[in-house]
This record gives structure tokens, sequence and C-alpha cells, in this order.
């Protein structure tokens, strides 16, 4: 039986910050950065590569609402760039190129303040301020990813109780 991953993505405008889960799907991790200068459509490419290395199934992508719910310029960016990832997979996959068992559920996941989390969270962690842009994407797509986990989580067992 493959191991089961997930990928979380947080899109920056200077990098895309990624994250992986642990394969019992309990804890996320860093995993690293993807460097995109200002388009983070040119990203695509390198996400379905890191997709295919960690066998990932199952991808969160941070969906920047506005503080009171609507979806402004960068949720509709992040919901197109999440559409065009889910083709470029399925593209790979009809024309047999994709290196994956099935191609990955790809999923928006609301991340209204995690950039604010992740800042607070290196400051906590003694991390100096010069050093947080290179690390908030990254730190911003763990924590996505916890939150899908644990809501993963919740619904398991309350499927069970």
């Amino acid at each position: 039986m493959s191991q089961t991953r997930w990928m979380g993505i947080d899109l920056g405008d200077a990098r895309v910050g990624l994250s992986l889960s642990d394969p019992e799907l309990t804890l996320a991790h860093p995993a690293g950065n993807i460097e995109v200068g200002g388009d983070y459509f040119q990203a695509l490419d390198a996400v379905v590569e890191q997709a295919e290395h960690d066998s990932v199934d199952h991808i969160v992508v941070g969906y920047p609402l506005l503080l009171n719910g609507k979806e402004g310029p960068s949720a509709k960016k992040a919901r197109r760039w999440s559409q065009n990832l889910r083709n470029r997979l399925e593209m790979l996959a009809s024309k047999g190129q994709l290196r994956l068992v099935h191609v990955p559920v790809v999923e928006l996941k609301d991340e209204r303040l995690t950039t604010v989390t992740a800042h607070r969270q290196l400051h906590e962690a003694g991390v100096g301020s010069r050093m947080h842009r290179p690390k908030v994407d990254q730190q911003s797509a763990v924590i996505l990813l916890q939150e899908a986990l644990d809501e993963l989580a919740r619904d398991q067992r309350s499927n069970i109780g």
C-alpha cells in the first residue's frame, strides 16, 4: 500500500511556500519555497514535480479571502491558479505522463490571517525580523496544511462516534 501525503501551498508574490504532511496525516512540516519573482503561475511545473516526488494525493491551496469573507483580487488569482494546477495534473495524467497513482485532489482553503500567525510564530521562535520574509510563505503553508489536517481528524472522529 502506498503512503498518503498532503501538500499545503501558500501563494506569495515573491515565492510560493510549500508544506507536506507526514504519511499518517497528523503533522505538517515545511517543504521549501519556490522563487517566482512576482508571477506564481510559473510555479505550476515545480509544484507538480514536488507532488510527484513526494507521492502527494491531496493539495491544499491558500485562498486569501477578504476579512469580510468576500473574494478579492488575490483570492480570484488563487482560484485561477488552483484550476490551472488541476488542469495541468489532469492533462499529464491523460497523456500517461503523471508519475502518481491518481490525480491529486486540489482544494482551496480559507487562509485569512495565516500570514499574521506565521509572523507571530517566527517571532516567538526567535527568528529575527530580517529572516521572516524568506520563511513566512513556507510557515503560512504549514499553518494552512495543519488546519486542513486537524479538520480531517475532527471529521474522521465525528464519523466514528
